[in-house]
């Protein structure tokens, strides 16, 4: 199984980046995985937030091949305790999927046409947190996941 992190947009804040970066590395210790960054629209201050998360949408959709899994990050999704969400992962990495994409959008969320090609809705809180956090929080929680499928003690449940 292959997992792909997809990002609208590119992290502009170096110390993060070099968060998501470590962990990114640790991540190809237990699967393949791989962060593609989709560059943000240009010359927006023309269209309507509905024509942004569709010209969005359309260069999202180019990166999502047949058989993928399509997992969203979204405030509407569900949200997992760690434990719960090592095991959505592991139910994720059963299936006949050979590559589980999960999608980080721009500020407006999703067009109608990633939501219908979507499998998933994932929510990491109630919460709105900048789009650069988000990321590393992301990939911390999937490292997390990662070791506690693996019986290792990065995860100490109380």
């Amino acid at each position: 199984m292959r997992i792909t992190l997809l990002l609208v947009g590119k992290t502009t804040n170096k110390h993060l980046e070099a968060l998501v970066e470590d962990y990114c590395g640790r991540i190809g210790h237990y699967l393949p995985f791989e962060v593609k960054i989709i560059p943000e629209l240009k010359s927006t201050k023309s269209l309507t937030v509905e024509q942004q998360k569709e010209k969005e949408g359309e260069l999202i959709l180019q990166h999502i091949r047949q058989g993928d899994r399509l997992i969203l990050l979204d405030e509407r999704g569900k949200q997992y305790r760690s434990v719960d969400f090592a095991a959505f992962l592991t139910k994720q990495c059963a299936t006949s999927a050979k590559r589980i994409v999960f999608l980080i959008g721009g500020p407006y969320g999703f067009s109608k046409a990633v939501y219908e090609k979507s499998h998933s809705m994932l929510s990491l809180s109630l919460m709105t947190f900048s789009h650069q956090m988000i990321r590393l929080l992301f990939i911390e929680q999937l490292y997390r996941a990662l070791t506690i499928q693996n019986g290792e003690p990065y995860h100490h449940e109380g």
